[in-house]
């Protein structure tokens, strides 16, 4: 799944880059959408006992984006286990790659503070993302 964001001017810092921060609000986003793609609003995650937390994230850098520039972010879902999952975002833009993240979520509990196993439909769509990707890997 792609997700476009145009880089607004409050989103960049001093140096008029695109601020490193917001490479983790941008992905919050994408990862949304992703499950928009599926069906599923955040609202509809929520009722069916989805709230998925960052646990772990890794971003890397490879050019400056400025502001009014169109990022396009590349989601994939490359893990899936009981609570978690891990997506890979590539952000883009007309001059090549600007950054790469692997970002993992767990769900969680909030008011009890601990994770939650995914519900099985969840599981099944977030495999079913997984599989197509690594099937189309696999052909390149």
């Amino acid at each position: 799944m792609i997700h476009e964001h145009r880089v607004r001017y409050h989103e960049t810092d001093a140096q008029g880059f695109l601020f490193n921060s917001r490479y983790l609000e941008i992905a919050d986003v994408a990862m949304t959408e992703l499950f928009r793609s599926l069906g599923w609003t955040y609202a509809d995650l929520n009722a069916a006992g989805v709230d998925p937390s960052v646990v772990t994230a890794n971003l890397v850098f490879s050019r400056p984006v400025r502001f009014d520039q169109v990022l396009k972010v590349r989601v994939t879902c490359t893990r899936v286990g009981r609570s978690s999952f891990t997506l890979d975002l590539s952000y883009s833009t007309e001059s090549g790659v600007a950054a790469a993240a692997e970002i993992t979520y767990v769900n969680v509990d909030a008011a009890a503070a601990r994770s939650l196993p995914l519900p099985s439909g969840v599981v099944d769509q977030l495999n079913s993302v997984r599989i197509l990707h690594n099937e189309a890997s696999d052909v390149l």
